[in-house]
């Protein structure tokens, strides 16, 4: 095959996907330098943003490719397409975005809105009413990794589950109820982040204000989830509010109660006495504000720190982040060993590499601007969104600089954020508690940059750490991550 030249084997390349490039780059030193060829990535940059103009590069077309990428996934425009919807006086706490439906919590009702519909200004939207009272939890999941249907597209719709004070879950696809589950004898306050087991045996927990995590069969076939409840967990003695399935052994589930004190339990044990299956304990000072497992650690938020617990021992192995006041949120971004944390006036990022061997735990940057809590935090290999009730701007920071690259109007303070790539929803509620306001933004197609105040002052400023050059090592390890993609529209990480 190296007999034939670069150019013709790069005319052949045009009939791959974005996919299969990336597959062709990691064959061969050979064939990687076809997928890298200009004419492979000017296609792919005409297919994927059609109403542009051919892309200025200084390196590479590829190169241009990714930084275009970097730049729609940062929001650095100020012409996104937009959309907006009104809502009723309770507002929006709870939203979720993907590649298809905003879903947006009102109470105890669930409105599903199509997306290219409300950018089209044409809504499309369902009402999810079954539940009798406020929605405390949504999660999102393939329909394949529930008994739905026996055939399953890869392209179908997510699955909904949602939990309520009205002490049941509700299992929701394509419109309608398919199950609802009934245990808990309080309010449902939480939900898993992930499935728990191997895909033979998925199950899904809850956590509720009795205390108690119960552990569900999503392969039940009963509308009614009858005998799909498989566990109840006994051991915490206040309202269970996190739960978060371990990164490093998925049959481990780390349940946070609102007196800080943390279990683990392994949800394999076959044990008469439930409590059994806890196989780790531990406790923290403060309200835990929220919890992300990575790999074998489990990283809390609770009072004014950020801890990080080896799941394995149970023993706190380094403190993150530590703040002067009460921490109001906090995300994480592992690709980057990049924590956020939001405060009264502001958001801060720490590096969890910086934090090692250190006496007094500092951040790396401050995001300052806010006017009250940033209670609203989404991060992203790309991006970190703020937000607080109190702020008439979202504000929009690159991850890898902490410099922010836009400011998106609230009209009366922010109550929910959710993004999805380059999409990004915000809700408020204004006119004195009249009506609520959902925004969406589409970032894919913008062209117009936008620039901030002072632009100036962030010239030539520096990232957190060295960016490596294109090598061989680093190109390799960038088409890892794209193997990840399922589509050109899926998430896709910066380049390195």
């Amino acid at each position: 095959m190296e007999d034939l030249s670069v150019d013709a084997l790069a005319r052949c390349a045009d009939y791959l996907s974005l996919h299969d490039i990336v597959r062709l780059a990691m064959s061969s030193r050979f064939l990687r330098t076809v997928a890298y060829s200009d004419s492979v990535w000017l296609r792919l940059f005409r297919e994927r943003w059609p109403l542009l103009g051919p892309p200025v590069f200084a390196t590479g077309v590829r190169d241009a490719y990714l930084d275009r990428l970097s730049a729609v996934r940062q929001f650095k425009f100020s012409d996104p397409l937009n959309g907006q919807l009104y809502t009723d006086p309770r507002g929006c706490n709870l939203m979720l975005l993907d590649d298809a439906n905003l879903y947006v919590v009102q109470g105890s009702t669930i409105v599903v809105e199509n997306v290219n519909g409300i950018l089209a200004q044409k809504p499309s939207y369902l009402t999810l009413k079954d539940h009798n009272a406020r929605v405390t939890c949504m999660r999102l999941f393939h329909p394949s990794e529930f008994s739905l249907r026996r055939n399953i597209m890869e392209n179908e719709e997510n699955v909904l589950v949602t939990s309520s004070s009205d002490h049941s879950i509700r299992l929701w696809w394509k419109g309608s109820s398919r199950r609802c589950l009934k245990g808990h004898s309080g309010p449902v306050s939480t939900l898993s982040n992930e499935l728990l087991g191997d895909p033979e045996s998925r199950l899904l927990a809850s956590g509720g204000e009795d205390g108690t995590v119960r552990l569900w069969s999503v392969s039940s076939s009963s509308k009614r989830g009858h005998h799909a409840l498989k566990a109840t967990l006994h051991g915490h003695e206040k309202a269970v509010k996190f739960l978060s399935v371990a990164g490093h052994k998925p049959s481990l589930l780390v349940s946070v109660s609102r007196d800080s004190k943390i279990r683990v339990w392994d949800t394999t044990a076959s044990s008469a006495v439930r409590s059994s299956c806890c196989v780790g304990m531990t406790s923290l000072s403060g309200s835990p504000v929220n919890v992300i497992c990575h790999e074998c650690l489990l990283y809390i938020a609770s009072g004014s720190n950020v801890s990080a617990i080896d799941l394995r021992t149970m023993g706190t192995v380094l403190t993150v982040a530590a703040a002067e006041t009460e921490l109001c949120s906090f995300q994480m971004v592992p690709s980057k060993s990049l924590i956020c944390t939001g405060h009264y006036d502001g958001a801060m990022l720490w590096d969890i590499r910086k934090t090692q061997g250190t006496m007094k735990v500092q951040p790396v940057t401050e995001l300052e601007g806010h006017s009250g809590p940033v209670l609203h935090l989404y991060t992203d290999s790309y991006k970190i969104i703020t937000g607080s009730p109190d702020d008439v701007c979202v504000r929009v920071w690159d991850t890898g600089s902490g410099i922010q690259t836009n400011n998106l109007s609230c009209y009366f303070g922010c109550s929910s954020v959710a993004a999805k790539g380059a999409r990004v929803a915000t809700a408020s509620v204004g006119g004195d508690g009249e009506f609520g306001v959902v925004q969406l933004r589409d970032f894919n197609h913008a062209s117009k940059e936008f620039h901030m105040c002072g632009d100036d002052e962030h010239e030539g400023a520096l990232k957190f750490w060295e960016s490596g050059s294109l090598s061989d090592e680093n190109s390799i390890e960038y088409d890892l991550h794209l193997l990840h993609i399922k589509s050109e529209e899926k998430f896709l990480p910066p380049k390195s």
